[in-house]
């Protein structure tokens, strides 16, 4: 391996990402905070990096597993890089925001690093964009912000996907009723992540047959609701349930081309939730287009004060999966005594214009060799040949 080779290996998880791509992931990435902004959600920006006692607090706790840490040299204060920026608007909201009324709808796109990836998404730094619906209980702000994602890949063009909707606490509610030990309990989470219902059966004891239910009742929504409406359920997972059926009706009522399916023991990306949570998938497509759901803006999942907020973030990496090939931009390479008035008149008809460095330059070649698809003949642009 050659000295450059070896400076030009990345860590895993992490890559360059090149010319063309580079400018469609932030034309991508605007069109959606804009679109964001045209439905009432204003645009922050937090830093990469906070305080570690900050940044990991709250809905924050969660995500410590994944976050990198550093000394700060200023302060002498253990810092943290960014592994989710949902915990930084909520830090956000409840401080330098606290006063602003409610409901407050906010956006951002930013960069994240995570210490490890998963199967499905690899990748460490991923690029969100998301946005916050903050300071409503109500099941119209879960409505708002799942038609707001939905709407979202309408407008990028988006068409064959589907909203899969989970209910975090209920599994949490049912072990609590049935009094399972910390390890069972954490056995049987992870059964059920693996949808393994004889391992359940192994440990769930008592809990058994309602947690195998439960498993069952996953499929299409409809499907899935009459299995699940048959269960016999403690009195905060009722209550989930019953939340749950009235987002699914406005969600129906409101778009009824939207393919809804229901998986009430998914929990794998929904730790720091305490509600209705969703994830947006396509068909051959690897990977989310987005997740999201309700969750404390302060305190514990477990927590019954504090703001309330739900969200939703969208994974660019994956969408641009889903958008057709990118069209490559009219490139002229212009002579470098072109006035600037005349580059001007040409980036205004769509043109992307190049300067040629040297004024007796062949500009016919030169316009080959630099990726351009015309050069600036005596009579207007000329196209290259070949």
């Amino acid at each position: 391996m050659t000295e450059n080779e070896k400076n030009a290996l990345l860590p895993a998880g992490l890559r360059d990402v090149l010319p063309g791509d580079a400018a469609f992931e932030a034309k991508i990435v605007e069109e959606i905070v804009m679109f964001f902004g045209l439905n009432g959600y204003d645009r922050v920006k937090a830093p990469l990096i906070e305080f570690e006692d900050g940044l990991l607090s709250g809905a924050g706790v969660a995500l410590a597993p994944q976050t990198f840490r550093l000394m700060d040299p200023v302060s002498q204060r253990m810092m943290g890089v960014r592994a989710d920026i949902t915990p930084q608007i909520a830090r956000i909201a409840r401080t330098r925001l606290g006063r602003t009324a409610r409901p407050l709808r906010l956006s951002y796109a930013g960069e994240v690093l995570r210490v490890r990836g998963s199967q499905l998404r690899p990748e460490r730094q991923i690029m969100q964009v998301g946005a916050e619906l903050i300071g409503s209980a109500s099941p119209s702000a879960d409505t708002e912000i799942i038609e707001l994602a939905a709407d979202t890949m309408g407008a990028l063009g988006i068409s064959e996907f589907s909203v899969d909707l989970t209910v975090p606490r209920l599994v949490p509610s049912i072990l609590g009723q049935y009094g399972l030990s910390d390890d069972d309990a954490a056995a049987v989470r992870a059964a059920l992540d693996r949808k393994d219902p004889e391992a359940v059966k192994s440990v769930a004891g008592a809990a058994t047959d309602t947690l195998a239910a439960l498993l069952a009742a996953t499929g299409s929504v409809d499907s899935a609701m009459e299995k699940l409406n048959n269960l016999s359920l403690p009195e905060t997972a009722k209550a989930e349930r019953e939340r749950l059926e009235v987002v699914v009706s406005r969600l129906k009522n409101a778009r009824s081309d939207l393919r809804l399916t229901l998986d009430p023991v998914e929990n794998r990306g929904f730790e720091y939730h305490t509600g209705i949570g969703f994830t947006i998938f396509a068909r051959g497509i690897s990977g989310e287009l987005a997740r999201g759901g309700r969750y404390r803006v302060q305190g514990s999942i477990d927590d019954e004060a504090g703001e309330r907020a739900t969200g939703v973030t969208l994974y660019v990496d994956t969408i641009l999966g889903m958008l057709p090939e990118k069209q490559e931009s009219q490139r002229i390479l212009v002579p470098g005594s072109t006035p600037r008035d005349v580059k001007s008149d040409l980036q205004r008809q769509g043109w992307i214009t190049v300067s040629a460095l040297d004024d007796q330059v062949d500009l016919a070649s030169e316009a080959g060799q630099l990726s351009c698809s015309h050069f600036m003949g005596k009579s207007g642009p000329e196209p290259v040949k070949g």
